[in-house]
């Protein structure tokens, strides 16, 4: 059974089959990128699945020959024969990249470990059958020229099942990320129905702030305007305070002359009357002076 047992994220590149030289993305953004262990086969891959319609980016068996190598402070690079391409892996940051590497050197030497014991298996059981062969010549002569089943599935049956176990896993992987690719696109569509919503809202919002803007610059005008009026009021008034109380003065004023005026023509009665008091006064005087004359 195969498990996950190392997941980081990385930008995916290929060599560019032409050039060799250029590096082709083989996805748009940061993808999940696996190290898987499968204890039935005693094997490692590196496998990525991009969620979009392009499905499994990286499917990369480890194997002793291959090489791990940071080509800068955040990518890395291998080489894979049997998919005839190079991988590149481009990280967020230098630790990601350094335990990537140190994890591809771990699964490195574990598969060649892998690979030197059932080398050895394999060895033993060549041993036991060249011993068996010996003892009977006449059995194995006829089944050597096409080789009996016990052979061909020896020889033929584990690679073939390998092979299809791992053909039916892609299946079932690609399936899943077509699976996982559609609800993608219906979550996509989703987003963008709500993106144009709120793009309609906010042009919307963008028309009313400037009706706003245009509101409120009248309403500044409008409130400069109505201070320059009570500006002027307020002088306006201060000029009036300034002449009523002018006019409370001139009419203290007023009433003080109409008062010595009164008291002048009081004077004046009190001095007619006195002058005609004299006059008659002396009238009589005069009068009577003549009467005593003329006796």
């Amino acid at each position: 059974m195969e498990q996950p047992i190392f997941t980081t994220r990385a930008h995916v590149f290929q060599i560019d089959p032409t050039t060799k030289k250029n590096w082709v993305p083989a996805s748009k953004q940061a993808v999940t990128v696996s190290y898987f262990y499968d204890s039935t086969r005693n094997s490692y891959r590196i496998i990525s699945v991009d969620g979009s319609k392009v499905g499994v980016i990286i499917n990369s068996t480890i194997t002793p020959n291959m090489t791990f190598t940071k080509t800068s402070q955040k990518f890395g690079q291998w080489a894979d024969s049997r998919a005839n391409t190079v991988f590149g892996l481009g990280f967020a940051s230098e630790q990601q990249l350094a335990k990537f590497a140190e994890k591809f050197q771990e699964v490195k030497e574990a598969a060649k470990l892998a690979r030197d014991k059932s080398q050895e298996k394999m060895e033993t059981s060549s041993n036991n059958s060249q011993e068996s062969g010996r003892e009977t010549p006449s059995s194995t002569q006829a089944s050597s020229i096409n080789g009996t089943d016990d052979e061909k599935i020896s020889h033929g049956g584990p690679e073939t099942a390998a092979l299809m176990s791992e053909n039916d896993k892609l299946k079932t992987t690609v399936e899943q990320s077509n699976t996982n690719a559609k609800k993608l696109e219906t979550e996509l569509q989703t987003l963008r129905d709500s993106n144009a919503r709120l793009v309609d809202a906010l042009t919307e919002s963008s028309a009313n702030v400037e009706i706003w803007k245009k509101q409120l610059n009248t309403c500044k005008e409008e409130s400069d305007t109505l201070r320059e009026k009570i500006a002027e009021l307020e002088s306006q008034c201060e000029k009036a305070n300034v002449e009523k109380e002018r006019n409370s003065k001139l009419t203290v004023r007023v009433q003080e002359l109409e008062t010595e005026l009164q008291d002048k023509e009081q004077v004046d009665t009190q001095t007619h009357r006195i002058t005609y008091a004299l006059s008659h006064t002396k009238l009589l005087q005069t009068h009577t002076q003549s009467h005593m004359t003329s006796l």
